[in-house]
């Protein structure tokens, strides 16, 4: 008999109010070893340049945890027209990653907040963050932690993604 294991993602997506239940994993997960890496973003329309910076980053420590914009921090940042899915989708798609460990939904505009309580042992963006200041990157400089960027993969961008879609109407 097959099981099927689609239950298991929704344990992986932590609303805000559900602090406690965060800090319970991140505590479990640093009891039995594992680094913490930590990133973020809106993830609108999930692509490929995503899944390979997700798993890239995945690969830098044991466990993966990603911060996701809500809607209306989405909407504050990226504009009245975005996002395109709502965050209850963008959360379960990215939950259903199995390099994806946790997400976590946050509303404020940069994940400052969040990267403290989450407290990572290495913080990563995509280089187009190089030569700009990384929410957080301070933070964990101070605990001894990596700040890391690491090179996207061309030819993918949800706004090319946006615009391609509307010339095809």
């Amino acid at each position: 008999m097959m099981h099927r294991k689609h239950h298991h993602i929704g344990t992986k997506i932590f609303q805000p109010e559900n602090e406690r239940q965060l800090q319970q994993k991140l505590h479990y997960w640093r009891f039995t070893g594992n680094r913490i890496v930590f990133t973020n973003g809106c993830f609108d329309i999930l692509h490929a340049g995503h899944t390979d910076y997700l798993a890239r980053a995945a690969d830098l420590g044991g466990v993966l945890v990603v911060g996701l914009n809500t809607d209306s921090s989405v909407h504050r940042i990226k504009g009245a027209n975005r996002p395109v899915n709502p965050e209850e989708a963008r959360a379960k798609i990215l939950a259903s990653l199995s390099f994806v460990d946790a997400v976590v939904l946050f509303d404020e505009n940069t994940p400052e907040n969040l990267i403290r309580r989450v407290q990572p042992d290495i913080l990563v963006k995509g280089d187009d963050y190089k030569n700009r200041e990384i929410a957080g990157a301070d933070f964990i400089r101070s605990r001894k932690g990596q700040v890391v960027t690491l090179p996207l993969l061309e030819g993918f961008s949800t706004t090319a993604i946006i615009k391609k879609i509307q010339q095809l109407q």
